[in-house]
């Protein structure tokens, strides 16, 4: 078990200090990050947060997952590594205005 944790369906009104006072419940929380948008800078609704050990992290998902917080059931899991993205020829994301087959 890792010590950093994967928390979603964060509200967007919570703050970091929020997680990290909410997950110190469960023992000593390194850091707290709340996911953003790069463009707008609004807060996607999840983010991670580090404990001090393997066994605070292993408690902190016992106790708060599916848990309510700030009227949105909290899903708490074990981070798992990013993957990486596959990008197109020309390094965009997808093939939206390409052309298909049969001129559509």
């Amino acid at each position: 078990m890792g010590k950093k944790l994967y928390v979603g369906n964060v509200s967007f009104q919570a703050s970091e200090d929020d997680l990290r006072e909410l997950f110190a419940k469960a023992g000593e929380v390194m850091s707290a990050k709340l996911i953003t948008d790069p463009a707008t800078g609004r807060a996607r609704g999840f983010g991670f947060v580090e404990m001090g050990s393997d066994a605070e992290a292993q408690k902190a998902i016992s106790t708060l997952n599916g848990t309510s917080f700030m009227d949105r059931n909290l899903i708490v899991s074990e981070a798992k590594p990013q993957e990486r993205r596959e990008r197109g020829p020309r390094g965009d994301r997808g093939s939206f205005g390409t052309r298909r087959p049969g001129g559509r």
